[in-house]
């Protein structure tokens, strides 16, 4: 369960049983949540830069582009989980687990 496959959602909630995938594409809308969280954070970053750097000029366009890239990329991984999480918490507040749905 290394490499590129540690990203992977489990199919079936260890706790309760629930299936974690609602329906099917259920998660592409993770995709704005995600694009949100990285909004977000590209801007503290920019603010922090601004804090260390200064304004914004030739001599530190890069120091910008370097902190905010670099944020986004470690922060991938809880980008991608937490978006699922909050969509689920946000928009699926009653999906209540019924075990009787998954005896057919």
């Amino acid at each position: 369960m290394y490499g590129w496959n540690i990203q992977h959602t489990k199919e079936i909630c260890g706790h309760c049983a629930q299936r974690i995938e609602i329906e099917p594409g259920y998660f592409y809308a993770a995709m704005y949540v995600s694009y949100a969280m990285n909004v977000i954070e590209m801007l503290f970053a920019s603010f922090i830069t601004y804090l260390i750097f200064g304004p914004l000029t030739d001599a530190t366009f890069w120091h910008y582009l370097i902190v905010i890239f670099t944020g986004c990329f470690i922060l991938y991984p809880f980008n991608y989980r937490y978006s699922r999480i909050i969509l689920l918490h946000v928009l699926s507040p009653n999906i209540k687990y019924k075990p009787y749905y998954d005896k057919g």
